[in-house]
């Protein structure tokens, strides 16, 4: 099983191959509700409230079925939050639970909007789908104003639970060979992971990529068997061990 989000903005647009996976309203497109919580705090506390500063927009790129920017409207209550997404399938889901929900990708013509509209991107597990991950954050960069909030997550390489697997020489989880089935790891789902982090290697990634890194948590997955839950929980105390990587990070 691999951690989900709308793996929806690739840069350059995904191949035919890639289009009509990702088009398929069959492959998952929510993630689970303790990584979105955690990563909506996060942006809480980088926002604050609205009342001291004004309305701030929030970009969610990759909005997915609006199940992020869902949970995070209430601790973000008087900001602005708009989704966005490459999937029209996952545009008309996302639109019964978002005011804002508009098309667009990262590769291509760019995002929709003038540089540096936004206050914060949310930007949920979406890194690990694309094919130029160095292009799409010069375009988050291109969008946030200097100073703008970049709340990222992605799966964990490293997670402690891949590090057993792959002493006994089995695929990491999150790690993807086919598009069409699993291959020699644990789980069912194909969900089209290209790229996978650890947390020194995101944070190195971001930093290259105009940004100051602020924090990194971890979260745990989902995915995990109930009876490995707790653990899963407590290796969030060491990010580099977590099952999800939580990273905040300030345009510089």
């Amino acid at each position: 099983m691999t951690t989900t989000a709308s793996p929806s903005p690739g840069t350059p647009s995904p191949p035919p191959g890639l289009r009509d996976f990702y088009e398929n309203p069959a492959v998952p497109v929510a993630s689970g509700p303790s990584r979105t919580l955690r990563q909506a705090r996060m942006l809480a506390r980088a926002l604050g409230p609205a009342g001291a500063s004004g309305p701030r927009t929030v970009l969610d790129i990759g909005c997915g079925d609006g199940t992020a920017a869902a949970t995070a409207a209430p601790l973000l209550r008087g900001h602005r939050l708009i989704g966005v997404d490459w999937s029209q399938d996952a545009l008309a889901r996302a639109r019964t639970r978002l005011p804002y929900a508009v098309r667009g990708e990262l590769g291509g013509g760019g995002l929709p909007f003038a540089s540096g509209v936004a206050d914060a991107v949310l930007f949920s597990e979406v890194l690990e789908h694309l094919v130029d991950p160095d292009a799409a954050l010069d375009e988050i960069r291109r969008v946030l104003r200097p100073g703008g909030n970049l709340m990222l997550s992605t799966p964990n390489l490293a997670a402690w639970y891949n590090r057993a697997l792959l002493l006994a020489g089995v695929q990491p989880v999150f790690s993807e060979v086919s598009l069409r089935s699993v291959h020699g790891r644990p789980g069912a789902e194909v969900v089209g992971h290209l790229r996978l982090y650890t947390g020194r290697a995101l944070r190195e990634f971001v930093a290259a990529s105009g940004f100051a890194v602020v924090a990194l948590e971890g979260a745990p997955f989902h995915g995990v068997p109930r009876v490995l839950r707790p653990l899963d929980r407590l290796a969030c105390a060491a990010p580099s061990l977590a099952s999800i990587l939580l990273l905040h990070a300030r345009r510089t």
